[in-house]
Order: structure tokens, then sequence, then C-alpha cells
């Protein structure tokens, strides 16, 4: 059977609805660190990387972690912008890619202030649509934390598909948790 390649360039900016997803370059890094402590509130019980006093070191390490992982064929990692990518609202990617069977987990985080406008649904939309086109893989996972009641939401905007609670499948705050599981094929979207 065919296998997925390893990234060898970083992947090119994607457009999706008033909004620019472009991996992350080293002058994101205050702006990351900025919108990561706005957002302490609402990312941290789900994200616990997202603290009060997240730094732009810590951002500069992601995004050397980011570089590392699409090197390895593990991930696609976006920050999100504005469509003129002036103003950074979060970050979503592809990640924990699994070649042999084509398949990945999408995650998403926005920023506080930019929460309820439609930017991590166009995110999930944007990223479904080049996991199927550009990846070439044949399902994408979305893991929610139970409880997440705004990023289930997403997931069931996009029409992602509702699939079961996986027991202790998320270790948040250093305790296992239950989550939903979604999911979206190539047959959930419109035009295939």
């Amino acid at each position: 059977a065919p296998q997925l390649a390893p990234a060898r360039a970083r992947p090119k900016a994607r457009q999706a609805p008033s909004l620019r997803l472009r991996p992350y370059e080293a002058l994101d890094a205050g702006a990351f660190a900025l919108a990561a402590r706005e957002s302490f509130a609402s990312v941290n019980p789900w994200l616990p990387w997202c603290h009060a006093g997240y730094s732009e070191s810590e951002a500069l390490e992601w995004f050397r972690a980011t570089e590392d992982a699409l090197k390895s064929g593990a991930a696609h990692e976006f920050g999100v912008f504005s469509s003129d990518g002036r103003s950074f609202l979060g970050a979503a990617g592809l990640n924990q890619i699994n070649i042999q069977h084509r398949f990945c987990n999408l995650g998403y985080w926005v920023r506080q202030s930019a929460q309820r406008q439609g930017v991590a649904l166009a995110c999930v939309q944007a990223l479904v649509d080049y996991a199927f086109s550009t990846l070439q893989l044949h399902r994408v996972e979305i893991v929610i934390a139970l409880g997440n009641h705004a990023s289930a939401g997403v997931a069931r905007k996009a029409g992602a598909q509702f699939e079961c609670v996986a027991r202790n499948r998320l270790l948040i705050h250093d305790a296992p948790v239950s989550a939903s599981v979604f999911s979206l094929v190539p047959a959930d979207e419109p035009g295939r």
C-alpha cells in the first residue's frame, strides 16, 4: 500500500473564510504568548500547557516542536490569523498522524477575545479539506474531553460524527479523563 512520506517543506498557508492559517514564525511568539495568557480561564481547563504566565520562550519552544513534528510527518500545525495576517486568533493542527492507517487527530484552540465568532469552525473545515486533499488521509478524529461543550459544538457544526465516549482517553492536569470521539471521513464532505 502507498505510504505518505514525511513532509519536506513547510505547508503553505491556508485561507478560510476571514482567516489565514500558516506555519508559525519566530515573530509570532509574542502574540502567541499574549493570546495564551489572555485565554487562561477558557483554555487551561482543557489544555494545561496554557497557563497564566505563558512566555515568548515557551512559544518559541512550541514552534520548534511543530517544525520537528512536521519533518517527521507526525503533525501539521498552524497559527490562525485574521485574513490580513495581523491578528493572532489561535491555533489549529493535524497531529498524531498515523501514516499506516491514514488518520489523524485535529485539534484547535481560539483566544478568548475571538471565541464564539466561527474561528474554530472555519479552522476545522480548512484542515479537514487539507487532511483529505493534500495529505490523502482517510479519517480525521476530534477527541474532546467530556465537559468541553464549546469544542464539542464545533465538531458537531463541522459535520463530525459522534462515535463514542472513550474512557481515560486524555490526560488533563495529570488526571485521566474520558473524552468524546468524533470523526470525519471524505464521504462526509460535500462534493466528494
